[in-house]
C-alpha cells in the first residue's frame, strides 16, 4: 500500500495550474523550486492531470465522450457552413475583379 501524499489535492492542482500558466517560459525545475517540491513530482502531477478525465478511473466517461463528440460534430458543421460562405464570397470577388478589369480596358 502506498503511503499517503503529504501534498493535498488542492495544492497539487494549484501547482499544475501554475506550471501550465508559465509553460514555455519556465521549466518544471523552476516552478518546482518556487513550490519547494521535487521537479519529478511536479512532472508526475502534470502528467496525471493530463490523463485524468471526469471519471476517477483515469479516462473520460461515456457521457463526456458523447458530449465531446456532439460538440465536435456541431463545430464541424459550423466550419463547413463557414467554408461554403467563404467560397461564395471569393466567387463574388473574383467576378467583381473580372468585371472591373473589363471596364479598365
Amino acid at each position: 500500500m502506498a503511503r499517503p501524499s503529504k501534498y493535498n489535492v488542492e495544492f497539487r492542482s494549484d501547482a499544475v495550474a501554475l506550471w501550465r500558466a508559465s509553460a514555455g517560459r519556465r521549466t518544471f525545475k523552476d516552478v518546482a523550486a518556487d513550490l519547494n517540491v521535487n521537479p519529478e513530482t511536479l512532472r508526475t502531477w502534470v502528467r496525471d492531470a493530463e490523463n485524468i478525465g471526469p471519471e476517477p478511473g483515469g479516462g473520460p466517461g461515456p457521457e463526456s465522450t458523447q458530449a465531446e463528440l456532439a460538440r465536435l460534430r456541431a463545430e464541424n458543421a459550423r466550419l463547413v457552413r463557414a467554408e461554403k460562405e467563404w467560397q461564395l464570397e471569393r466567387e463574388i470577388l473574383r467576378r467583381a475583379a473580372q468585371y472591373f478589369a473589363k471596364e479598365m480596358k
